[in-house]
């Protein structure tokens, strides 16, 4: 009787948010597209400044609410924004419980072993997570590799005669995404009313590299103390120039570290899927004994210790 409910509850779950996902969500996006523009400027304005268009934890009304409430929701939202992934923290929330019933009730169905379906749903509940953490650091990388020529471009536009502003505008012009987009988040966000320092530190906050703290604390350093902005930023520029190659060095030497871990950690379970395949009644002679129970849920544990320990030893800090 439990199986049958939870394969009901995951089938109506996969089509409700199927539903939304094409059918709901299109059409709200469609509606606020065509919105028209005079009422979109009379409700951002807020005291006489302009405010830019926030990002949106859900398109589903009541969601919206209950999510916007929540400071993890807020965190998670960050969390996505870093990423560059175009979603928000619903869909995140239902990929994520999608993901994991759905895995739970077919390790359920096919394998018969309870403990197992409860980890199999728990890694698919986890993809998600995964997927917008490899993202994200993709988009670190690029930032990374990126930034010193956006130092530099604001360097010359500063030694040309041009205000900060516009440099920060010019960057976000000619330099691409990630750099290009976060600068012209920062031009457009003091541009509509937000002081300078505070979008900085906005920036600081919303991006994770230590390079951009370092130029948003120079940049602030200099307007309280005055000197040569150029000069500093073409300082900065060479240094994070060389922690860049310093960085690309230790993961060229760890690479090995790196792949044996890698595949250390998929064996065994690749093994049990190609087990499981061949021969089914060999795999469930471990999986329908107490023992051989106790003995998969140890080695998983060890597993995931073992690949932790490792993760740790390749991942150097620099």
């Amino acid at each position: 009787m439990l199986p049958a409910v939870i394969v009901f509850v995951v089938v109506v779950s996969i089509i409700l948010g199927l539903y939304w996902l094409f059918i709901l969500r299109p059409e709200q996006e469609l509606i606020d597209r065509l919105k028209p523009k005079e009422e979109q400027l009379k409700a951002q304005r807020r005291g006489g400044i302009i405010k830019a268009p926030e990002e949106t934890v859900s398109t589903v009304g009541p969601l919206k609410s209950l999510l916007a409430k929540s400071s993890s929701a807020q965190r998670v939202q960050t969390f996505i924004q870093q990423s560059g992934v175009k979603m928000t923290v619903a869909t995140f929330l239902l990929l994520t419980v999608v993901a994991g019933l759905g895995a739970f009730v077919l390790t359920r169905v096919l394998i018969q072993f309870l403990i197992l379906a409860v980890l199999a749903g728990a890694l698919a509940a986890s993809l998600p997570y995964a997927y917008i953490s490899r993202m994200r650091t993709v988009r670190t990388r690029k930032f990374e590799e990126h930034f010193p020529e956006a130092i530099d471009l604001i360097s010359r536009a500063l030694r040309a005669g041009h205000a900060l502003p516009t440099g920060l505008q010019m960057v976000g012009d000619e330099i691409p995404a990630p750099v290009g987009t976060e600068f012209k988040l920062l031009y457009d966000q003091q541009n509509f009313g937000m002081t300078l320092p505070d979008a900085l530190r906005v920036m600081a906050s919303r991006v994770p590299v230590l390079d951009a703290r370092f130029f948003v604390t120079a940049v602030l350093t200099q307007r309280d103390t005055g000197g040569n902005l150029a000069e500093v930023l073409d300082n900065l520029s060479a240094i994070i120039r060389e922690r860049f190659k310093v960085k690309r060095q230790i993961r060229v030497i760890s690479a090995h570290g790196r792949i044996t871990g890698w595949v250390l950690a998929a064996l065994p379970p690749s093994l049990a899927v190609v087990t499981l395949l061949i021969n089914k009644d060999h795999l469930g002679t471990l999986t329908g004994d107490p023992l051989g129970q106790q003995m998969i849920i140890a080695a998983i544990l060890m597993q995931v210790v073992g690949t932790l320990i490792i993760r740790k030893i390749v991942n150097i800090e620099y």
